[in-house]
Order: structure tokens, then sequence, then C-alpha cells
């Protein structure tokens, strides 16, 4: 934003400083005239030497001031040539801080965000303006390097079907006498795949921004909800699906807690045994927190592939290079919707295989008015 130009802040102080000092001076000067020279009288007066020591005139209202006057002038000119000097150093002083804190935001505006203010000193109203900006800073640079991570896989996962539909054109067009029903149908699947990603990362994108209306919301009839609605699928997988829990009432976005509890839903049935596996939702209220926890079984996981099942287009450590069903987004949509609530999220493997899902959300009175 252009401004015009203006005094600065330490001129500002220094000229305060200043000011103050001359207010008190002739303040002071002010007093000494009202409660002393006043008294003085303005006619010479003869005092019998033998009642009083010394001269026998008593001196005169105007012989003080003659005398007063040109040393108050001069004291009120040290006072505004002190005041100045110090206010300057003192405002240097005092400001040194927010320099440091301006030459900050200056590089993180020409994007440096891994330079941290670090002030040193016990805490008072600057350092605590410079803690907040470099914590803000460390948020920001993870969230930039988040969004940078998430842009290269969201571009490589997209150029993926892009390259095949370019492809299987290339041969259409070589080849015309080739049957078109298959080409016709790879590029249907291929397409379906690429308009499947870009609507996940739209979904992705609302939710980060949290441009979303909150309503009342009960997790336990999501939880139902999402699991009639999955139960073909596991039917085909071979998969059964036990929900438990009571009312779960909590207050956000029905569509993407839906959107959630589908794909913690959809993800155990889809990454479970070969046969047999069984899938657990339950819900219920802890401690004024709505708690959402899928479990399933499956293979043993570790905690080092755990902590990688978040991350977008990941499958424990390996990257997803496969045409199934899914675009590796299920996890990092579900915690981002979770942040997205102020909730938390905690993946934990089961020591008999598979793993557990817990979102915490924060609770509500069921009898709230809406």
């Amino acid at each position: 934003m252009d401004r015009a130009p203006g005094l600065s802040v330490r001129l500002k102080l220094t000229l305060s400083y200043a000011g103050f000092l001359m207010v008190a001076g002739a303040l002071l000067l002010a007093a000494v005239w009202l409660f002393l020279l006043r008294y003085v009288p303005d006619r010479a007066m003869l005092i019998n030497p033998d009642d009083m020591p010394g001269n026998g005139v008593f001196p005169v209202r105007s012989a003080l001031l003659d005398v007063f006057a040109p040393r108050a002038a001069a004291v009120l000119a040290f006072l505004l040539v002190f005041g100045l000097v110090g206010g300057w150093v003192l405002a240097g002083r005092m400001l040194a801080p927010l320099t440091r804190i301006t030459e900050a935001t200056r590089l993180a505006t020409n994007g440096s965000l891994s330079h941290r203010i670090r002030l040193p000193g016990r805490k008072d109203e600057f350092r605590e303006l410079a803690d907040a900006f470099d914590t803000m800073l460390v948020r920001l640079e993870a969230h930039v390097a988040e969004q940078q991570r998430f842009a290269a896989n969201a571009s490589h996962e997209l150029r993926t079907p892009l390259a095949i539909s370019k492809a299987l054109l290339d041969v259409a067009r070589t080849d015309p006498n080739r049957d078109t029903g298959e080409l016709i149908d790879r590029l249907h699947a291929v397409n379906t795949r690429a308009i499947a990603l870009t609507e996940t990362l739209l979904l992705l994108s609302r939710a980060d921004q949290r441009s979303f209306t909150r309503d009342h919301v009960d997790l336990s009839l999501l939880a139902e909800e999402a699991t009639e609605t999955l139960l073909p699928l596991a039917e085909k997988h071979g998969v059964t699906i036990e929900t438990s829990g009571d009312i779960t009432p909590t207050i956000g976005s029905p569509a993407l807690l839906l959107q959630l509890t589908t794909n913690l839903v959809h993800n155990a049935i889809v990454h479970n045994l070969p046969e047999q596996g069984t899938v657990w939702v339950r819900t219920g209220v802890h401690s004024k927190t709505a708690v959402l926890t899928v479990e399933n079984t499956g293979e043993q996981l570790t905690p080092q592939q755990v902590s990688t099942l978040t991350e977008p287009f990941q499958r424990g450590t390996e990257r997803i290079h496969t045409d199934q069903a899914g675009v590796g987004l299920g996890l990092t949509i579900v915690r981002t919707i979770t942040h997205a609530h102020d909730g938390t999220l905690t993946l934990t493997p089961r020591p008999a295989g598979g793993i557990r899902i817990t979102v915490e959300l924060p609770a509500i009175s069921p009898h709230t008015d809406r």
C-alpha cells in the first residue's frame, strides 16, 4: 500500500519527550513565579538595619525578574536540547526490537519464511509480538511447504491420466482400423479418474479455507449413513461392519463430516484382510469431546508407516501408481476436514494388524437450540 511520507515513530517519540520536558520545566518556573515572586514587593522597602543584618533595602520584583528571566530561559533551552538528544537516544533503544520485527516482516514479504526474530530479553509487548510473529512464520512455512508438496503430487497424479488419454488418442489416430470400443472404455475410465481427482482437490481446497456453513451434526447418524452406503462394497470384499455408539453431537458442515466418515469407512473396507475382515465404527462423547473411531483388521503396520498415511497420494511408504479405485487422498481429506473443524486426528496401528483411526471434535449439548 502506497502512503504519503510522514514523520517516523522515533522522531515523534523524541518530540513528545522533549515537549514533555519543556512543559514540565515551564510548569516548574510558573510555580516559582506564583508561589515565590508574587510575594516580592514591586517597590523598594527600607528595613531597619538594627532589626535585620545586611542590606537595609529589600529586593524588588523587577530586580529579581531581571536576574530570574535569563536563567529561566537558559534552563528551558537546556531542557529542550536535553529532551531532543535524550529522547532520540531513548526512542532508538526502545524501538530497536521493532526495527528487527520490521526487517523480518520485509524478508517474509519477499518470500523468506525461514528467518526468525528470536528477540532476547525478558517478556514485554515487543517480545510478545516477536514471539507471535515467529510462531506465525513457523506455521506459515510448514503450510507453504505442505501446499507445495501437495501441488507437486497433484500435478504428477493429474499428468498420468492426461498422458494416458493422449497416448490412447494417438493410437486411435495412427490406427483408424483399430477397434474403438476398447479405446473408448479406457478413455472413459481414465477420464473418470481424472474427474474424481479434480473434485477431490476442490473439496480439499474448500475444507482448508473453511468456507462452509456450520450446523448441528450427530456423528452417530453420519456413521450409520456411511455404513449403509458402503455395505455393498463391504459385502463384495467379504468384510463385516459393526457399528455402535450413542448420540454424538457436534457442530460443523454435515456434508464435509459425512465425507470424512465415508472416507474412513471406505479405507477400512478396502485396506483390510483378503477375506473375513472386520470394521468397527464407534461414536461417543468423552470429556466434552465428540469422538468417532473407525478400526479395522488388516496387515500389520509400523508407526513409521502409519505416520505417512495422511500424506497425499500415499499408502504406507509407497506412492500410488495404480489405477485402483480412489485417488490416494482419502485420509488427506479426513485430516483437512478434521483440522477445519478444530479437531484432532489420531492414527494408531493395532497389534493384531490393521489400524485404529480416531477423530475428536468439539462436542455440544444435544439440547442446544439451533
